[in-house]
């Protein structure tokens, strides 16, 4: 499980300024790497694994940490043995969240400003569970994501899209006592960043858990189906087996669907188990994957 000391903030990584575009604004970096150059190497380490899983090789359910496509992985996972260290003890007796703590509102993210945000409203639903398939009541679920013109309201976040004076683009909720969480919001958008030249993120919604103290906390990100950027996404693809990375894109539902409102998207999060939700644990190495 991840330990991130960024709780509640966005994911510095990919919100470094994105390239100027080409009309009226500097040129492009010509010397920057194509994302022709990203996908061979991509292809390639796909390749490595399939031929791996033949030769019998166990499957990768994690993202590997050091993925050399995405090109700030090196400075994002430690490069030596971690020490153990005992928690404080006012992160081993918190957070104690509970409904008087989480308003109900604070799960629709098209309510918190005085007008209705710019973009395609859906319903984000689903259980958290653990391995076993048994729903875990009362943990708190956080999300953040860019608005439907994928800016984020960040200062980090400079590139050439609107931001919506209507959507800030952060909620939470506490799973019921079957592990339902369910969120409305609108539809974030792709956006660029600078991993190579012309590189985009796929739409997606980061999610944060957390158990019963502080030191129990996971972030993941949902994204939606049939994304044409998948295969081009380095983050996406450091994950490399394709089971894996299907359990990070919801399904629509139309049974979740409202009528002349809001499409409807379910994504279950499942904790841990062989069929474990991806999560960003690279503050454990491969020791993240048996807790």
């Amino acid at each position: 499980m991840l330990l991130d000391a960024n709780a509640g903030h966005y994911q510095d990584d990919e919100l470094v300024p994105a390239a100027e575009p080409h009309a009226g604004h500097a040129p492009l970096d010509a010397a920057a790497e194509t994302q022709a150059d990203l996908s061979a190497e991509i292809k390639a380490i796909g390749e490595a694994y399939a031929q791996a899983l033949k030769n019998g090789a166990a499957p990768e359910t994690q993202p590997r940490l050091d993925f050399a496509p995405y090109r700030s992985s090196i400075l994002r996972h430690p490069t030596k043995s971690l020490h153990h260290a005992d928690p404080e003890t006012i992160e081993l007796y918190s957070p104690a969240f509970g409904h008087q703590d989480v308003h109900a509102l604070e799960s629709d993210l098209t309510i918190q400003h005085n007008g209705e945000p710019q973009g395609e409203r859906i319903i984000v639903q689903g259980k958290v569970l653990d391995g076993d398939g048994r729903p875990v009541a009362g943990q708190l679920v956080e999300i953040w994501q860019a608005n439907a013109a994928g800016r984020y309201i960040h200062k980090r976040d400079q590139h050439p899209a609107p931001l919506d004076p209507n959507f800030t683009g952060v909620g939470r909720c506490i799973t019921g006592p079957d592990g339902t969480y369910r969120f409305t919001t609108i539809k974030p958008g792709a956006y660029p960043w600078k991993n190579h030249l012309n590189a985009w993120r796929p739409a997606h919604i980061h999610f944060s858990l957390f158990g019963t103290d502080f030191t129990q906390r996971i972030v993941t990100q949902m994204y939606f189906p049939g994304d044409q950027l998948f295969p081009l996404d380095p983050i996406y693809q450091s994950i490399v087996d394709q089971d894996a990375r299907d359990r990070l894109v919801a399904k629509y539902d139309h049974e979740l669907t409202s009528p002349e409102w809001a499409l409807g998207y379910n994504w279950d999060i499942v904790l841990s188990g062989s069929k474990r939700t991806w999560t960003e644990n690279e503050a454990f190495g491969d020791a993240g994957d048996e807790e």
